[in-house]
C-alpha cells in the first residue's frame, strides 16, 4: 500500500511539472522567444500600409507581392485608407493569426506603438517603414527633412536658372502637414529653396494639401485661379507631381506647350511620373528617388525582411536603418523605368 501511495505522489508531481512546462513562457521583446530564432523554408508575413490608392504604394506593393508569391511565403496585405484604429485592428488580426513578421507603414506611429509592443511580445518581428518607432525589431526610414531639403536643392537649380530678383518664380508647395512624416518633407524642402535659390528669385505664394494626384490637381486648380504666374511646383510625393502636372497640361492646353520655365519637382517614382519626365514636352522636370525602380525598392524591402527573420541584431544605434535617395533625370531614366 505505502509503494502505492508513494507511486501516485510521484506521478502527481511529473504531471504537475509538466503543465509547468508547458504553460511558463518568458517576456519576450521579439528577440528571445525560441519562434524567433527559428530558421524556416517559408515564412507567414503581415503587412498594413496608409494606402493602396498613392500611386508610389501601389506599383511599390505590387512589385513586393510578386517577389513573395515567388519565394513561397504566406502574407497579407492590407490598406488601411489612413485610419489608424483600422491599421491597429489589423495589426492585432495579425497577432492571431500568427505571423513571423509584421510589417507596418503607420498611419500613426504613436497610436501603434501598443499594439506593435504586444506583436513583440508574442515572439513576433515587427518592421516599421517610415516611421523610427520604439516598439519594433527594426525601423526602415528615411530622413524626410533631408529628403525634402534634396527636393528643394533640386528646384532651386532650375529656379536658378530661369528666374531672377526681378522677375522671381512663384512656387506651390503641395504637401499633407497632418502626416509627420510628410510635414517633416515639405518643411525640408523649403529650407532646401531657402538655402539654395539666388537671392530673391524666389516666393512661396501657396501651400496646399495634395498627396493623392486627384486632390493635388484640384487644389493646384484653385491656386492658378488665384495665381495665374504661379510656376513651380514642389511636393512631397508622386501625387502631387502628377496632378500638378495634370492641372498645367489642362492650363496650357496639353503637351508640348507648357513654357520651359514652369516645372514639377517631387519624390516618390511611379511610371506615370517617369514616362511624364522622358516625354520631355510636359511640365515634370526631375524626381527625387529612392533605391530606384519599384523592383528596387521591392527588393530591398524583401532584403529587411530577410535580415530581420534571420535574426539579426537592430538593437541601439543600428534600430533606424536608413534608406538611400537619388535624383532620376534624363541620364538614368531608361535603366528605372526597366524595373517598374
Amino acid at each position: 500500500m505505502r509503494k502505492k501511495v508513494v507511486s501516485v505522489i510521484l506521478c502527481v508531481a511529473m504531471i504537475a511539472a509538466m503543465v509547468v512546462g508547458c504553460t511558463t513562457k518568458s517576456p519576450t521583446s521579439g528577440g528571445d522567444d525560441k519562434k524567433d530564432n527559428e530558421k524556416k523554408d517559408s515564412y507567414k508575413v503581415g503587412i498594413s500600409i496608409q494606402s493602396l490608392k498613392n500611386d508610389y504604394w501601389a506599383g511599390v506593393m505590387g512589385k513586393l507581392e510578386e517577389l513573395l508569391k515567388d519565394k513561397g511565403w504566406d502574407y497579407t496585405l492590407q490598406d488601411c485608407s489612413n485610419n489608424s484604429s483600422e491599421q491597429i485592428s489589423q495589426v492585432e488580426n495579425f497577432i492571431t493569426s500568427g505571423c513571423d513578421l509584421i510589417m507596418v507603414h503607420p498611419a500613426d506611429a504613436d497610436a501603434l506603438e501598443t499594439v506593435c509592443q504586444q506583436a513583440l511580445d508574442e515572439g513576433i518581428k515587427v518592421m516599421c517603414w517610415d516611421d523610427p518607432m520604439e516598439n519594433t525589431t527594426a525601423n526602415w526610414i528615411l530622413d524626410n527633412t533631408a529628403l525634402g531639403n534634396d527636393i528643394g536643392k533640386t528646384a532651386a537649380a532650375f529656379i536658378n536658372e530661369n528666374y531672377t530678383a526681378d522677375k522671381p518664380a512663384e512656387v506651390c508647395v503641395i504637401g499633407k502637414p497632418s502626416t509627420k512624416v510628410l510635414l517633416e518633407r515639405a518643411n525640408g524642402i523649403k529650407e532646401g529653396l531657402e538655402e539654395n535659390c539666388d537671392k530673391g528669385n524666389y516666393k512661396i505664394v501657396a501651400e496646399v494639401d495634395g498627396l493623392e494626384a486627384n486632390e493635388a490637381q484640384s487644389n493646384v486648380e484653385t491656386v492658378l485661379q488665384a495665381n495665374p504666374d504661379c510656376s513651380v511646383f514642389v511636393g512631397v510625393g508622386a501625387g502631387a507631381m502628377i496632378g500638378s502636372n495634370e492641372a498645367l497640361l489642362q492650363k496650357f492646353g496639353g503637351a508640348g506647350k507648357i513654357p520651359e520655365n514652369y516645372g514639377v519637382i517631387t519624390t516618390d517614382v511611379t511610371p506615370q511620373q517617369l514616362e511624364s519626365l522622358k516625354a520631355g514636352d510636359e511640365a515634370v522636370r526631375a524626381i527625387i528617388g529612392f533605391e530606384g525602380s519599384s523592383t528596387d525598392t521591392a527588393e530591398a524591402c524583401l532584403k529587411m525582411y530577410e535580415r530581420i527573420l534571420d535574426g539579426e541584431d537592430f538593437s541601439g544605434d543600428n534600430h533606424n536603418v536608413q534608406r538611400p535617395t537619388m535624383e532620376i533625370n534624363l541620364d538614368n531614366i531608361d535603366d528605372i523605368m526597366k524595373g517598374m
